[in-house]
């Protein structure tokens, strides 16, 4: 297991401690959620950026009731 350091000002680490301490969890389990939540979400758009720029270079809409038909969900 490795460990990451961080400088933050005795402010931000009150509000840290607070926090995970109402919550009920450490602070490392705290930091390691928010970051990688921050890198999908940060995934998660660039996944959403590529397919709006490969649609706006070849848009093909189908409508709600061929998308049901082509993954199969109709009942």
């Amino acid at each position: 297991m490795s460990i990451i350091s961080l400088r933050i000002s005795s402010e931000e680490d009150k509000l840290i401690r607070d926090y995970a301490k109402t919550k009920g969890i450490s602070i490392s389990d705290l930091v390691r959620e928010a970051v990688m939540e921050k890198i999908e979400d940060d995934i998660d758009i660039n996944i959403y950026t590529e397919a709006m720029k490969e649609h706006e270079e070849n848009p093909q809409d189908i409508s709600f009731d061929e998308m049901m038909e082509e993954l199969d969900l109709n009942d």
